[in-house]
This record gives structure tokens, C-alpha cells and sequence, in this order.
């Protein structure tokens, strides 16, 4: 190339030089040339240069060139030259990300590194800006120096490949935080420095044994103790108390770190007045009536931050999304008195424009929509969306919900409502494993969809051959039958079921029926369910056990004492469900409340009925809900009711209760706790003639199973202290839970007398237990571990035995797979 005049300048850009030239005068551009392109394609390079043939050059526009092709972020050097009327362009392209790589990061998890590198339009595949690296590094090193560790080292280092490539690695040198060596309070005399430092996140010199105390600095603690205590003091009606200056010095080695405070506490102030001012639509008298501030009390700030927020939500109620609340203190130090004057601002009254979902890639819109409380178009209520979030939250297919209000641009009356969902598995694989120390090994299996097809209607086939059952049982129900919330839903069932290998007394049965039920809608946390069931039962190889006398004598075939007993049966069910749960699963507050009665027709073969009462209450005991303390109760009791022949009626031994296992005494073996079957036999000898004498009852012998009988009274309790799970992240506290159980518990049989054993001998009346004791009860604690895997909910339980009785039998580690919450 001949070059007929160059004329070379620097320019610096982003720490790169470049050079360019232009002639003595202006020429016109009769042709462009770019060279040096590799990865940029010509036509997008020339979209960058601001110069077409044709036009005019002079020094101006060849800066203008270079800026706006340095700009496009594509080059690293940029050469402006002329040969003839050519303007030619050389470059040189930045090269191209092939690899990030991070090393040694502990503090910062490489999600976050390439969050960060994102946000700078740093990824594989983009060009490489070197200049971004630098403050890259800086800022890494500021996010260590805020946590304490002065000596943490970032480097950023570049190593070149083939084709213009190279890779970028992220090395770190964290090193140990400064430790805490003394925290000092300079000016306190109402409080003592312990006190003070009682409400400090930051600690110094804690015992060995206190792993939980947080001795490294961190600025962002800092600022937030500096906040607690001010607030300490402003509680307590210190309105003066001030924060006078605050050093923190560092040992030579950076490693140790010195905080002083120096505070002014001031003299207490009392309210001396509480004025509202401004339109609160008339509802001054409520709002003064409900508010917790009172004339007289003692200045607490916390109070009237709560007092702000209580008007505003009040406000809410009615449409005024976005009131303005303002508290003005106007103090007099004379008498250490302030008055309060709370302005308000409601602002215009809010309506809702659309409401709209995402994040729901299974479910339908309509199947949220029908639980949402708040209604397009009218006026937008805080407690109708809270009572709607709600609602959505308890679905069992949903992890977490949340709202935010979109204010419309050049609309300042109106929102739109944007609820974001996040679903969670709305099937599982029913099964269950255990280890008994005499059942040894136990399984079980089954499947349920809770959200079919996305439509929020369940449906669930169970079918089960472990070694006590055989079972096929297909359900349907759909919660919103009519537009009312109306539910429907019906199941048809078949069992076969072998007592003997499940822990109970010896029988065997085969049942088959089909049910139907309904369910009403109260109001947003009531529900009535209604049910009816007919069922056809058959009952073998039935054992002579002492407890089941009296219904063997009524019920068998004296000419046929072995054959099979089979009953027809219709029953009838009511029950009454509450929920105020904040979550269908893993709740950590709220309530629930469960109750049903149900009983067989009077045209039944059987005539008894059973009712049972279930309640769970959960207390949040941090603001956050991980750490919640949960109380649980459950009641049930059954009888017969009616004559047969003379005979009164009772509960039959088939449909007794059970407990004991996973979901009820924790510790125990399934279904092993409670009344155990008592055989009674004569005694017999046998005369010098040969023939046998049956001797008298007081003679009898008693024998009494290891398997359980079962009672017709059944009370359970529970509490759960529920904490963080260890080493599993806040974002999965919806699909692991981890919580510290104390189980007590009895089941009784109301009909057992123990007088009926009183003509025995005192050897032979010393074997029966009187199982119609309530007090004979059962207790346990241990750790559980809840997951909500793809498979369904896991349940992982470690058991000790506070409390049992002779004859139980106890295990110490189950494991089990779809179990209820």
C-alpha cells in the first residue's frame, strides 16, 4: 500500500492505545476498507463506523470513527490510515471468552461471581473487555475488606489461545477474617455495656463452645448493631439518645479489629399528645380507638413505626393502596414531653385492572384464579390480596406464592396484580420402609396425583401387595364442582387384608365398596364435607380372643363355628375442616382443625359410628418462620349403638384404632401400641376313671398375644420445635424441614373390665393388663428429617423411648415414603 500522507495521534480509550491518521487537508471518501476483522463480520463492523462514501474527512471525523467503533466493545486497537481517497480502517478484535473459571472462592459461591460477571456483559463467548476486570477486582476486594478479611487477594488472570480465545480465571486468596478483639461503649450510664452488647449481633471474646456467635467483623453488622441499639434506647423513650461517632481501628497485621462507640443517652420522654391530621376518610374515631398509641406513654419508637404501617393497612382496606403516613415529633425539652402529629395522605383510591399469574407451568390460571379473593376491576383491598396469597399457598401443588402491585404508566388509579407462583411436585410415589426390632423389614407403595392434568382435581390409584395387604383403590375428587367451590369427588376400593402380618391379632378380611362425597364452602377458612359409603365386608380365620366373645356369639353360625362372617354396611360421614396454614406444605404458621363423625345406617348389619378430632397450631418464633414451634392433638373414639337380638351393639374389633409408627408415636413399631389380644382357656385333670374335669373359672389359664388388639379410644399429642435445616440453603426451607419431636400418646379400649378377670386366681389375674386404663400412655422424642423429593415426601425419623409398656415394641430409625404432612 502506498501511503500518501500519514499523521499519527494518541488517544486513550478504556487503558488502550490507538493511532490515527489524516491528511493535511480534507479529501472525500471514494472507498472503505476494513482489515484485521476474524470473529466481527464485515457488514456489522461497517454498521459501527459512522462514515459512508462519499462524505468528507477531516480529524473530527476520524475521531469519531475511532470512538464509536471502540464503543461497540468488539476491539482492543483501532488504526485510522489513507492511501489514495481510501479510507482505510485496521483493527485488532478483543479476544473471546472461552472459559471462566473460579478458584479457592469460599465466601462467594460461583453462582454469585457469574451473576456478577453477567451484569458487566462478561460470559463465554463475548469479547473480552480488560478494563471491566480491573474494577471487577476491586470490588470483590471491597465485598472481602466489608466482611473483615483485609488480606483477601483477587487476581484476574488472562492466558491466551488459539484464535484470538482466551480463558479467564478468577483467583482468590481470602485468608481468615479479623476477629473482634474488644467492642467499647463510651457514654453509657442508664444501661450497662452488657446489656448493650446483648443486642449486638457482633461478639467478642465468646467461649469456645459458643459456635454460634459471630466474632469476625463485618460492615454490614456493624451498621446494623449501630441500628439496634439506637433503636434500644429510642424504645424506651430516650427520643435524644444519639450515636456520636464510631472508630474502628485494626491491628498492625490486620487481624484484629477494635469498635468504639461513643453514645449520648439523654432523659426519657413521655407522649403528651397524639394529633391526626390530614383526610382519613372519615374514620378518625376507628382509627384513634384501634391504634396502640396512647397519651402518656412512654416515647416507644417501635410503636409508632407500627402505628404508621396499622393506619396505612387500615387505609388499605378501602382502596388506598398507597397512603402516606407521617409522623411529626414535636419535642419539648422543658418537660421532656413530645407531641405526636401524624399526617395523612390516603391518596387516590386504587383499582385493580387485571390480575395475572406466572410461574405456573403445570397448572391452569383459572385453577388460581378461582382461590384468588380479590376481583378484577374493583377497588384494591391489602387483606383481600393477603387472604388470596393465602389461600393459593395452602394448595398442596404449590411451594410459595407472591404478589406485587404494577402501577400503570399515566394510571395513577389503577394497578395491576402480579402473582408470581412457584409449583412443586403435585405427584408422589407412595411408599414406605421400616425396621422393627420384630417386624424386622416393611414396605408399602402406591401413587397420587394431588393437580391432574394441571386442573387442580386429584386423583389418586393406590394398588398394594405388601406382606399384610393386598389393595386397589382408585379416587377422584374435583374441589371446584360448581363455580361456588362446591367439591365432588367418589372412590371405588377392594382389600385384602391379613392382621396377623401387620401387627395385630390374627384375622383376615376382604372388603370392597364404593363411597361418594361432597364438600361446602363456609367461608374462606371452613369447609363441610358430607359422605356416604357402602361397603361389603368378609371376615376369616377369626381367633377366640376374650375381647371379641361377645361379638363372636352374636355373629357366628353355631353349626358352622369356622365359617367366614360377612357384613353389609352403609355409612354416613359429616366432618368440618379448618385451615388457616400459611402453606399446604411445610406450614410454619397457622392452624388447622379437623373433625368427622361417621356412622352406619341403622338398616346395617354393624351399627356404631367414630369421631375423631384433629388439630395442629404452628407459632413462628423468628420473623423469618425457619425457627416454628408446632402443638399438635388428635382425639378418636368409636362405640356401637342399637340391639341385635338383645344383644347392645359396639364397635367392631375390624374397625378399631391403631397407632404407633411414623405418623403417630414415633419410636414404636407400626400399629404395635395398645391392647393386646388375652386368650382364656379351662383347666382340666383327669380322674383315676380316666375321664377329663374341667375345673372351675378360678382355674382358667391366660395367655395374652404380642400383637395389638386395638382400642376404641385413641389420644394423641405432639410438640416440634422446628429449626433450620443444617447445610441446606434458605431457598429450600419449602422442601426440607427439620425438627426436634417429643410424641406421647395412648390407645384404650373403653369396654375392657377388669372385673370380668376377678374370679381368676391371683397368679393367673396378675397376667391381664387393664387395658381400659387412658393413663398406660406412651412417650417418645427424637429428630425428623422431612424432604419433599421428586418421589413424593420422605420422611427420615431417630427415636428414643421416654415412656413404655410392657410388651411394645420400639425402633429407633424408620425411614418412609408418602406420608401426610
Amino acid at each position: 500500500m502506498k501511503l500518501r500522507q500519514l499523521v499519527a495521534a494518541g488517544l486513550l480509550a478504556s487503558s488502550v492505545s490507538h493511532a490515527y491518521a489524516e491528511s493535511a487537508s480534507e479529501f472525500v471518501v471514494d472507498d472503505m476498507r476494513v482489515e484485521g476483522l476474524q470473529r466481527v463480520a464485515l457488514g456489522a463492523a461497517l454498521t459501527y463506523i459512522p462514515v459512508k462514501v462519499g462524505d468528507s474527512m477531516n480529524s473530527f471525523r476520524i475521531a469519531q470513527v475511532i470512538r464509536s467503533l471502540y464503543a461497540s466493545s468488539h476491539f482492543d486497537n483501532i488504526e485510522v490510515l489513507r492511501d489514495g481517497n481510501t479510507l482505510v480502517i485496521k483493527v485488532h478484535e478483543r479476544p473471546t471468552i472461552s472459559n471462566i473459571i473460579f478458584a479457592e472462592n469460599d465466601d462467594i459461591k460461583d453462582e454469585q461471581l457469574n451473576q456478577s460477571l453477567e451484569d458487566n456483559n462478561i460470559r463465554v463467548g463475548e469479547p473480552l473487555d480488560k478494563t471491566v476486570l480491573t474494577s471487577i477486582e476491586n470490588g470483590l476486594k471491597d465485598f472481602y475488606y466489608s466482611i473483615g478479611k483485609y488480606n483477601a487477594e483477587v487476581d484476574a488472570i488472562v492466558t491466551p489461545l488459539p484464535r484470538n480465545r482466551v480463558d479467564l480465571k478468577l483467583a482468590f486468596e481470602e485468608g481468615d477474617a479479623a476477629e473482634i478483639k474488644q467492642i467499647n461503649i463510651v457514654g453509657n450510664e442508664i444501661f450497662s455495656d452488657q446489656e448493650l452488647l446483648d443486642q449486638m449481633e457482633l461478639q467478642f471474646g465468646a467461649p469456645w463452645w459458643d459456635f454460634m456467635a459471630e466474632t469476625r467483623y463485618q460492615k454490614q453488622k456493624l451498621s446494623g448493631d449501630m441500628e439496634k441499639i439506637r433503636s434500644y434506647y429510642m424504645d424506651r423513650g430516650y427520643l435524644r439518645y444519639n450515636m456520636d461517632s464510631t472508630q474502628v481501628s485494626m491491628t498492625p497485621d490486620k487481624t484484629g479489629i477494635y469498635i468504639t462507640f461513643n453514645i449520648t443517652e439523654g432523659e426519657k420522654y413521655h407522649i403528651s399528645e397524639i394529633e391526626l391530621a390530614g383526610d382519613l376518610l372519615g374514620n378518625e374515631k376507628a382509627i384513634k380507638v384501634l391504634m396502640p398509641l396512647r397519651e402518656g406513654q412512654l416515647y416507644n419508637l417501635a410503636m409508632v413505626t407500627y402505628t404508621e404501617e396499622f393506619i396505612s393497612k387500615y387505609l388499605g382496606r378501602f382502596g388506598y393502596a398507597f397512603p402516606e403516613v407521617t409522623t411529626i415529633p414535636e419535642i419539648n425539652d422543658e418537660d421532656k414531653t413530645v407531641k405526636l402529629r401524624l399526617s395523612v395522605n390516603p391518596g387516590k383510591r386504587i383499582y385493580v385492572r387485571r390480575i395475572n399469574f406466572s410461574g405456573n407451568k403445570v397448572t391452569a390460571d383459572e385453577v388460581f384464579r378461582r382461590e384468588v379473593v380479590q376481583m378484577e376491576g374493583a377497588w384494591l383491598a391489602n387483606t383481600a390480596l393477603e387472604a388470596s396469597k393465602n389461600s393459593i399457598s395452602r394448595l398442596t401443588y404449590v411451594e410459595e406464592a407472591d404478589f406485587e402491585t404494577v402501577r400503570l404508566p399515566g394510571l395513577d388509579d389503577k394497578v395491576d396484580v402480579n402473582f408470581n407462583i412457584k409449583e412443586q411436585a403435585s405427584g408422589s410415589f407412595n411408599a414406605g420402609i421400616g425396621y422393627g426390632d420384630r417386624t424386622k423389614l416393611s414396605l408399602q407403595a402406591g401413587i397420587q396425583q394431588n393437580n391432574f392434568l394441571g386442573t387442580g382435581n386429584q386423583l389418586a390409584l393406590s394398588l398394594s401387595t405388601v406382606s399384610y395387604q393386598s389393595s386397589i383403590n382408585l379416587s377422584y375428587t374435583d374441589p371446584y364442582f360448581t363455580i361456588d367451590g362446591i367439591s365432588l369427588g367418589g372412590n371405588v376400593f377392594y382389600t385384602e387384608f391379613d392382621a396377623g402380618s401387620a401387627n395385630l391379632v390374627q384375622y383376615n378380611s376382604k372388603t370392597y365398596g364404593v363411597g361418594m362425597n361432597f364438600g361446602y364452602p363456609v367461608n374462606q377458612f371452613n369447609r363441610l364435607n358430607f359422605g356416604v359409603t357402602y361397603k361389603h365386608q368378609e371376615v376369616s380365620q377369626l381367633q377366640r380372643y376374650e375381647q371379641i366373645r361377645n361379638f363372636y356369639d352374636v355373629f357366628a353360625d353355631p353349626s358352622n363355628p369356622d365359617a367366614s362372617l360377612t357384613f353389609n354396611t352403609y355409612q354416613l360421614s359429616a366432618g368440618w375442616y379448618r385451615s388457616t396454614l400459611n402453606r399446604g406444605i411445610f406450614p410454619s404458621a397457622g392452624s388447622m382443625q379437623r373433625a368427622s363423625i361417621s356412622a352406619t345406617t341403622p338398616n346395617s348389619d354393624l351399627t356404631y359410628y367414630k369421631m375423631n378430632l384433629d388439630t395442629k397450631f404452628y407459632f413462628p418464633i423468628s420473623q423469618d418462620q425457619r425457627w416454628s414451634f408446632l402443638t399438635r392433638l388428635q382425639l378418636s373414639y368409636g362405640n356401637g349403638y342399637g340391639k341385635i337380638e338383645g344383644h347392645d351393639q359396639f364397635l367392631p374389633f375390624f374397625e378399631y384404632f391403631s397407632t404407633g409408627g411414623s405418623d403417630s408415636l414415633r419410636g414404636f413399631e407400626n400399629n404395635t401400641v395398645g391392647p393386646k389380644g388375652i386368650y382364656r382357656s379351662p383347666s382340666t385333670i383327669t380322674d383315676p376313671n380316666g375321664d377329663t374335669i374341667v375345673l372351675g373359672p378360678s382355674h382358667d389359664r391366660i395367655q395374652t398375644t404380642q400383637r395389638s388388639f386395638g382400642g376404641n379410644a385413641l389420644a394423641l399429642a405432639g410438640v416440634e420445635l422446628i429449626v433450620p435445616t443444617p447445610f441446606v440453603e434458605e431457598d429450600f426451607d419449602n422442601s426440607v424441614r427439620t425438627s426436634l419431636f417429643v410424641d406421647a400418646g395412648n390407645l384404650w379400649d373403653t369396654e375392657f373390665d377388669l372385673n370380668d378377670y376377678a374370679d381368676l386366681s391371683d397368679a393367673q389375674r396378675n397376667l391381664v393388663v387393664d387395658y381400659g386404663d387412658y393413663k398406660r400412655f406412651r412417650a417418645s422424642s427424637g429428630l425428623s428429617v422431612q424432604w419433599l423429593s421428586p418421589m413424593g415426601p420422605m420422611i427420615f425419623s431417630f427415636a428414643k423411648v421416654l415412656r413404655q409398656e410392657d410388651g411394645d415394641d420400639t425402633k429407633f430409625f424408620s425411614f418412609n415414603v408418602g406420608q401426610t404432612f
